[in-house]
């Protein structure tokens, strides 16, 4: 295969859905396997949409992502005279006239001549001038049928008496999806087309437009799976969590995303999902994506990022936890980096980081998303604690010799200098043992200590997170505990 040259073309919507990355993935390993272009081009036909906030919500996440492109973004609202350009060959060709009839009118005109709903060439002899709110409709075959040779679903036949005249260019003059599609296909070199399934109905009034200006053979189209939901339905805004940018801010890996959306229809000959992306480039290609929809299953998202989290170094895993575990520091655009160099730098002046880094290990292990981190070591970083009521009464007023307990460990850790976990547990254990043999009856010292300083019955083994805290804070906290008793 020569070199192809492909593009995405998402549409400008304040978001980008997990369904266009995907694509956006596919279209760029597909260039990358091949040492191909990727074009980037925003299909923002309304100009009313291309504003900074609308490119920047197409643009960010890709950046996230890691996904370059070769060549813009360029816009469709830039090309509206190639565009008018286009349309008038095709009036000018018979291929393509002007209609004034309203929408109330061809209902009305279907109603009187008992035929069903939609448009029926009405316009098509009424030899029409152009003028306002007229619009220009492309004028179908009315036998035989336009074919599409995808490299997904294989060659799909449509029928051209199933196509009504579509609209190429609207009352206000601005092109149709159609038109800009096949005239900025043609001009911007596109080889490959790869989008998504519910589009694949489109293409044939596309290649139409494309036969009809002389353009030759139509760029090779494969159409990806749809994304569905565990009850199988189609992904949709209203229903389901699909902006890209809300995994990001919980703290998704975005390797972890990248890996996750490779497999959403395609899938490695040898099996093994979680790996490199310069693999994944390596041993991608669309003739090994799949038609049936593809599953967008959340567990299965966490279960790749978790693995992501545990490969992380410690100092990885503190650079990237941070930004979730720190109430004062804030997302980096996604355009920049935590783990750009100055960024680096002044994460790891921040208090919160040396906890993050020693805890690495015990966190990592229990972390699906990067945002479950604050909850694990807030009891560290915060300056006071809130006590759980159901914990405080199992450990404190239900537990045995809490008061003494809490005494006693107060005392002996009082002579210590903080520098050795495993030091700190064994005077805490210590006290329950002595205390056991005093009293004749069995004293757990660790539950009372564990909810005075967490203020929680559960959590991470306990001494590394008291050596961090430090004497005088943990001192604090069992006074405070054993007065509240």
């Amino acid at each position: 295969m020569s070199s192809p040259r492909v593009r995405f073309a998402p549409a400008p919507t304040g978001f980008l859905h997990v369904g266009s990355a995907r694509t956006a993935l596919f279209n760029w390993l597909f260039a990358r396997h091949h040492g191909g272009e990727m074009v980037l081009r925003v299909e923002d036909t309304d100009a009313a949409l291309k504003t900074q906030e609308y490119v920047d919500a197409i643009i960010e996440p890709l950046r996230w992502l890691g996904l370059d492109w070769d060549s813009g973004p360029h816009f469709q609202s830039d090309r509206r005279d190639r565009h008018a350009a286009a349309i008038e060959q095709l009036v000018a060709g018979g291929s393509a006239y002007y209609c004034d009839l309203t929408r109330p009118e061809i209902e009305q005109r279907c109603e009187a001549a008992g035929l069903p709903a939609g448009y029926h060439g009405w316009s098509r002899d009424r030899d029409l001038a152009d003028g306002p709110g007229v619009v220009v409709r492309f004028r179908c075959p009315d036998e035989g049928t336009t074919v599409v040779d995808d490299i997904v679903r294989g060659r799909v036949s449509f029928p051209n008496e199933s196509l009504e005249d579509f609209v190429i260019r609207r009352g206000d003059g601005s092109p149709t999806f159609h038109l800009a599609n096949a005239v900025d296909d043609h001009d911007m070199g596109i080889t490959h087309v790869v989008r998504g399934e519910d589009l694949l109905n489109t293409t044939p009034r596309v290649q139409l437009i494309w036969q009809a200006l002389g353009f030759g053979g139509p760029p090779d189209y494969a159409h990806l799976p749809l994304l569905v939901d565990a009850k199988r339905q189609k992904l949709s805004k209203r229903r389901d969590d699909v902006a890209l940018d809300n995994y990001r801010a919980r703290g998704y890996l975005p390797e972890a995303m990248v890996n996750y959306l490779a497999l959403l229809g395609w899938g490695p000959p040898d099996e093994v999902e979680i790996r490199p992306l310069e693999e994944i480039v390596e041993l991608f290609d669309l003739d090994a994506v799949k038609p049936a929809p593809a599953f967008f299953d959340p567990a299965r998202l966490d279960h790749l990022n978790s693995a992501y989290i545990c490969e992380l170094t410690p100092a990885q895993f503190a650079d990237r936890a941070l930004l979730f575990a720190a109430d004062d520091v804030d997302l980096p655009p996604p355009g920049a980096s935590i783990l750009d160099e100055p960024a680096r730098l002044a994460a790891r002046g921040h208090r919160t980081w040396p906890v993050l880094h020693a805890l690495a290990p015990e966190l990592q292990q229990r972390l699906s998303v990067l945002s479950e981190s604050a909850g694990w070591i807030d009891w560290i970083v915060s300056d006071g604690i809130d006590f759980d009521d159901k914990a405080w009464r199992t450990a404190m007023v239900k537990g045995r010799a809490a008061a003494r307990v809490l005494e006693e460990a107060e005392a002996r850790l009082a002579g210590d200098d903080f520098s050795s976990a495993d030091r700190l547990e064994a005077i805490v254990m210590g006290v329950g043992d002595e205390l056991t043999e005093s009293i004749g009856a069995r004293v757990r010292s660790q539950p009372p200590v564990r909810v005075a300083l967490t203020g929680t019955g559960a959590g991470l083994p306990l001494w590394e997170p008291m050596r961090l805290l430090g004497r005088d804070t943990v001192l604090a906290r069992l006074r405070a505990a054993r007065a509240r008793l």
